[in-house]
């Protein structure tokens, strides 16, 4: 996990040792307000995105907490009619960092690095500290990690999987860490009629029709960019009737998309995403 600088110039380790129950806590990242409501502290959060909340949290719509904006789109006014202590962002806020930091010390709780459990854990021990449920943590953790260990071996014999982002009608290959890391899925090696393409400072694989027929995975999981942001979601009788016109017959299955786009990377979140991973895969087992 990264910690940024608090407007550009201050450590948020600097302000670790303030963090106490007294927190006023505004958040941009989901992930991380599923692991705050996890961990019992609802009371300590002042703000959050509301229009991107998923049902699970939708608890926090109520009038007691602000409006804070989209998730590429700040109020900041809002934001600073909340009067948090600390704020909670990823890098879909990042452009925003310097005026974050004008209202409160700012916490990015992005998970970064080559090991996505090793973060998601660092990440949720550093909420916990900032709100002194350490303990409450640590239980969760262990918990959570006994089910992935068990899933992991339950799902030792899984069918070939493909993970695809579909967004505007096109499809994206997704190595998600919780399919291919967390719970240990093979990634499929990739025909040369595949190639990545940059596009800024991001690289994407787009896959046809014909290069999955070519792949030939048993399962496309499917997580849906489109839907999860509001816009068309995609057809999965247009995708399976497109797949089998190329010559695949893969079994499709449209992921939450709002899940696995918007609020992964929480205590709760994580553990929906194993389930769904899980029935998705052990009915072909």
């Amino acid at each position: 996990m990264t910690v940024k600088a608090i407007a550009a110039t201050l450590l948020l380790a600097s302000v670790s040792a303030a963090a106490s129950a007294d927190q006023r806590i505004a958040t941009f990242d989901l992930g991380s307000l599923d692991t705050l409501d996890a961990l019992g502290v609802r009371e300590q959060v002042v703000g959050v995105p509301k229009a991107s909340l998923h049902s699970y949290l939708d608890q926090y719509a109520a009038d007691a907490y602000s409006d804070i904006g989209g998730l590429r789109s700040p109020e900041m006014e809002a934001l600073q009619h909340a009067d948090p202590t600390l704020i909670l962002y990823t890098g879909r806020q990042a452009e925003w960092e310097a005026e974050l930091g004008e209202i409160a010390p700012l916490l990015n709780t992005s998970l970064t690095g080559d090991d996505y459990l090793t973060a998601f854990d660092a990440n949720v021990r550093e909420l916990a500290g900032q709100v002194g449920e350490e303990n409450n943590a640590e239980e969760a953790l262990a918990t959570l990690h006994t089910e992935i260990e068990q899933q992991k071996e339950a799902l030792s014999d899984a069918p070939t999987t493909l993970v695809v982002t579909h967004n505007g009608g096109n499809l994206m290959l997704n190595q998600h860490p919780v399919v291919h890391d967390v719970l240990g899925i093979a990634t499929l090696e990739m025909p040369e009629s595949v190639t990545p393409e940059v596009r800024g400072e991001r690289t994407f694989t787009p896959l046809s029709a014909e290069a999955i027929a070519e792949i030939a995975p048993e399962v496309v999981l499917v997580i849906d960019r489109s839907a999860a942001i509001g816009n068309e979601p995609a057809n999965a009788d247009q995708l399976r009737t497109l797949l089998a016109e190329a010559g695949a017959e893969p079994r499709l299955v449209m992921l939450t998309p709002a899940l696995w786009y918007l609020s992964g990377g929480g205590l709760q979140s994580l553990a929906l995403q194993i389930d769904e991973v899980t029935s998705a895969l052990a009915t072909q087992l």
